[in-house]
């Protein structure tokens, strides 16, 4: 489970949440009829769905990378010749971020396409989830954005889980959990010891800022809270008042054009910090662009992940991704979109070494529900699904760490991720 990568993508959907249309849910009857034991056999394709708000509120490229991943892994394995001599055939649906869009993507894929399994979700208002629950698809390798990993059976964030996904309330009771490690990280191995907040004046993100703030405060920092306008954000008195209060650490509860905003205020005020953390959404190689006006602060531009830097071409499950890629900007979701893709062809390989007859979705679920940790060949931190009865008072928690260089691109830190790791406690937050 890495509880704070899903609150920084929930983050991304509260923030939208006022020009995206909500929508309502397609009835469940609808779905009455979708045959649950759903068996794939004989040489035909295996149909896989994937679901991306393509067009959404955000912006053209901000929810594709999953899918891009997922699709070019999928096309590599084609070349290879599939799935015990079967094609994977993928089905794309853009729900256009809304609800409505998300249900009718749910009802085309299963219901008219009948796709075995859905791979590399990543949707910003996911109202199909109970639909997809109910109709025992396995949805595997999806992006947290919103609670419905935590919440529903037969569905498979990219990051795992340890709540009880029976259908109720997200996590435990509708609470969620989130680890301290990025705090503790940058003061074990930076020295930080000064932190500053940024949020928008809007409630999510003030919100998330307080998780933020929560979980600096509990591993001992000096917390510099600044708040700016949703409409007319003054970064400008956000930047100087950052140099006057000595921040070592730069935090943000923002957009990415609030970021670029704040960086450049930044720069203009000659603020220098030992790193301005972002998250796994900037984690791509638009950075130049995104920041041109902020040299300064782009070097300083710092990013702590669960999968392994898609700089790494020395590392061989990077390199094949890369080389499927071929050419392409390139982003870290798209490379955990690979990895999901990865995931569902070892679950259905497994079923063919194991002898069966027909591949089933049950057989497909016990390889995602074993015991051990699911890594997708070394592109990701340990990944498990448990259902505990109560959160986890600490965890042990692994961390990717990149930092942006110029002429370098993102530049992996601290060595091997698998060892960059710390117990550190569990705090709750609400979805």
């Amino acid at each position: 489970m890495r509880p704070r990568r899903a609150a920084e993508a929930l983050l991304l959907a509260a923030l939208t949440t006022g020009i995206a249309a909500c929508g309502s849910r397609l009835p469940e009857s609808d779905f009455e009829g979708s045959p649950s034991p759903v068996r794939s056999s004989g040489g035909e394709p295996i149909r896989i769905g994937i679901i991306a708000s393509a067009t959404s509120p955000v912006g053209g490229a901000a929810f594709t990378g999953p899918g891009e991943g997922a699709k070019a892994y999928f096309d590599a394995l084609n070349a290879q010749g599939g799935v015990d001599g079967r094609r994977i055939e993928v089905a794309t649906c853009d729900d256009g971020g809304s609800g409505v869009g998300n249900n009718e993507c749910v009802h085309k894929l299963i219901d008219e396409k009948k796709v075995f399994a859905l791979v590399a979700t990543t949707a910003l208002d996911y109202a199909g989830a109970p639909l997809v629950a109910k109709a025992g698809v396995p949805d595997i390798g999806g992006q947290p954005i919103g609670p419905a990993y935590d919440t529903y059976p037969h569905l498979y964030g990219i990051y795992g889980s340890l709540a009880p996904r029976d259908g109720g309330k997200p996590g435990w009771d509708g609470t969620l959990y989130g680890g301290t490690e990025v705090y503790r990280y940058f003061k074990r191995d930076q020295g930080a010891r000064t932190a500053a907040v940024v949020s928008y004046n809007q409630a999510s993100s003030a919100a998330y800022a307080r998780l933020i703030t929560q979980g600096l405060k509990a591993e001992g920092y000096r917390v510099v809270n600044e708040q700016v306008d949703f409409a007319l954000p003054n970064f400008r008195a956000v930047a100087a008042d950052l140099g006057q209060q000595g921040a070592d650490l730069v935090f943000d509860a923002l957009d990415t054009h609030g970021n670029a905003q704040l960086c450049e205020a930044m720069d203009a005020a000659g603020v220098r910090v030992t790193a301005k953390v972002t998250n796994v959404q900037n984690w791509n190689s638009s950075v130049p662009k995104d920041f041109k006006n902020a040299p300064t602060c782009r070097n300083a531009l710092w990013v702590t992940g669960s999968s392994r830097n898609y700089e790494d071409a020395g590392h061989p499950a990077v390199r094949g991704f890369r080389d499927a890629m071929k050419g392409r900007e390139l982003s870290q979701w798209q490379l955990e979109g690979w990895a999901a893709a990865r995931w569902f062809t070892d679950a259905a390989k497994s079923c063919v070494r194991g002898g069966a007859a027909e591949l089933t979705r049950a057989c497909v679920e016990r390889f995602l529900n074993r015991p051990e940790p699911y890594t997708a060949r070394g592109l990701l931190l340990p990944v498990s699904y448990e259902k505990l009865a109560e959160p986890p008072k600490t965890r042990r928690t692994c961390l990717s760490v990149a930092r942006w260089q110029d002429g370098k691109g993102w530049v992996s830190q601290s060595g091997e991720m698998n060892g960059n790791c710390f117990t550190v406690p569990q705090l709750p937050y609400q979805p």
